[in-house]
């Protein structure tokens, strides 16, 4: 990061500054095993450990300060604040500022960390790009990501996720965005958000810190988000499939293991590009990196040269081949969308086709129903095996039908799973990151 004094930083913060407030910073971090020279360690209190406690040791490893909520025991330069979590937004608000690159924000209930990375990939073929890591989204691993940025970067893409209300807006705040972009409202964090309604209201706080002159991007195909006209004055840039779509696709051709190829417009370009990720919904996600892209005067080679080098993390859609089965490991997440959507992309494959379902956490009182809602999704698609996993997943093989199977849990799943599946599967799985389905896609390796 760029070196700031301990002054900066209790300024900043509003913390009570114990030492020399000339001396310089260079990284902040809150894991104390991260610490070096001329580190700020920021102690936080967690569920599992109090970070207060880890300070000598930071000491020792170099650390210069310390960001805490009482005094530390040991000689040493500190900065006392009421609470740890709420000074590192301050101070990420302000080292945001230090920066006049262009900043894009990424929210949405589906897709935002592939659409983040597509973003990244097409700037990068111009730009030298800061982007969240993971899915450092909320509001601990957003200032994390801001602290990483560099003299040396030419743009940021920062992904923002939220489960209540008022997040998106404290999140805005810090990053400043100069475009910000929403990939779709879904069923997602139904139990704070209440309805997608709320999902829109939630999502669109975004806007509240959006630069002056900034703009705005958003997915036509989604039914909220077209309903947006403008804000103060910025009038929304919309992509999608449908033909008076500012930035649209067409030729679109699923090629399974191999992505998805089509051809992308907006005014007299037309840029055919294979995207190297399976899934229909993966266009969307490319048109809407076109978009930033054309924003920040990328040609058309340089976006389609970044649409083809992207390359997804974690668990999101990443396909193993083991005992003869293709298993499209899906489990990062899971809410009705983005279930939805992978379940359409396992309907175009060929052989049996299974769907290993698990709970989709956070849907409030509409859960049982949005459940049941998915098991006739997969019936109707033509998934020949359905396997639910879970609680709540009983609603799921509930609405599939006949040909479900259901397991209380992991555990039961993996004893029971080889006697379901058979060579030539194409299998999908998919849960929300609380099941721990990663045990499932392990057992199915070892077999």
């Amino acid at each position: 990061m760029k070196p700031i004094t301990l002054r900066e930083i209790a300024d900043a913060c509003g913390g009570t500054l114990f030492g020399d407030p000339e001396i310089t910073v260079t990284s902040i971090v809150t894991d104390s095993r991260k610490a070096t020279e001329g580190s700020l360690f920021a102690a936080i209190r967690g569920a599992r450990a109090d970070g207060h406690r880890f300070i000598p040791m930071t000491a020792e490893q170099g650390a210069v300060c310390t960001l805490c909520e009482e005094a530390p025991e040991i000689d040493m330069p500190y900065i006392l604040t009421q609470s740890t979590l709420v000074a590192l937004k301050g101070i990420a608000e302000y080292y945001r500022s230090l920066f006049t690159i262009p900043f894009i924000g990424v929210t949405g209930s589906v897709g935002k960390t592939s659409t983040k990375e597509l973003i990244s990939s097409v700037l990068s073929q111009k730009y030298n790009v800061h982007k969240t890591a993971g899915n450092f989204n909320n509001e601990l691993g957003v200032p994390l990501t801001l602290f990483g940025l560099e003299e040396s970067h030419e743009a940021a893409v920062i992904e923002m996720g939220i489960s209540g209300f008022g997040e998106m807006t404290r999140l805005s705040k810090m990053v400043r965005p100069d475009i910000s972009v929403i990939t779709n409202i879904g069923c997602c964090h139904l139990e704070n958000l209440g309805d997608r309604d709320g999902v829109l209201q939630a999502k669109t706080e975004m806007f509240t810190y959006l630069q002056p002159n900034g703009r705005i991007i958003l997915c036509h195909d989604d039914d909220k988000l077209r309903t947006v006209t403008d804000h103060r004055g910025i009038r929304p840039i919309f992509y999608g499939t449908g033909a008076a779509v500012e930035y649209r696709a067409d030729n679109i051709e699923e090629l399974l293991l191999d992505g998805v190829r089509c051809t992308l417009h907006h005014g007299d370009s037309a840029i055919d590009v294979t995207i190297p990720a399976m899934g229909r919904h993966n266009v969307l996600n490319a048109l809407c990196a076109m978009a930033v892209g054309k924003q920040l005067g990328l040609t058309d080679d340089e976006i389609k040269r970044g649409i083809e080098s992207f390359r997804n993390v974690g668990s999101r859609n990443n396909i193993i081949r083991t005992r003869g089965m293709i298993v499209i490991d899906d489990c990062y997440n899971a809410n009705p969308t983005s279930t939805k959507a992978g379940i359409d992309t396992l309907s175009n494959f060929g052989g049996r086709r299974v769907a290993l379902l698990g709970d989709m956490k956070e849907l409030g009182a509409n859960g049982p129903a949005l459940h049941r809602e998915v098991g006739a999704y997969a019936a109707d698609k033509g998934i020949d095996l359905l396997i639910a996993v879970g609680e709540l997943s009983r609603e799921t093989a509930e609405g599939f039908g006949s040909g479900a199977v259901h397991f209380d849990a992991v555990e039961d799943c993996i004893a029971g799973i080889a006697d379901l599946l058979k060579e030539g599967d194409a299998v999908l799985v998919k849960a929300s990151h609380s099941m721990h389905f990663e045990k499932i896609v392990d057992a199915l390796k070892e077999e």
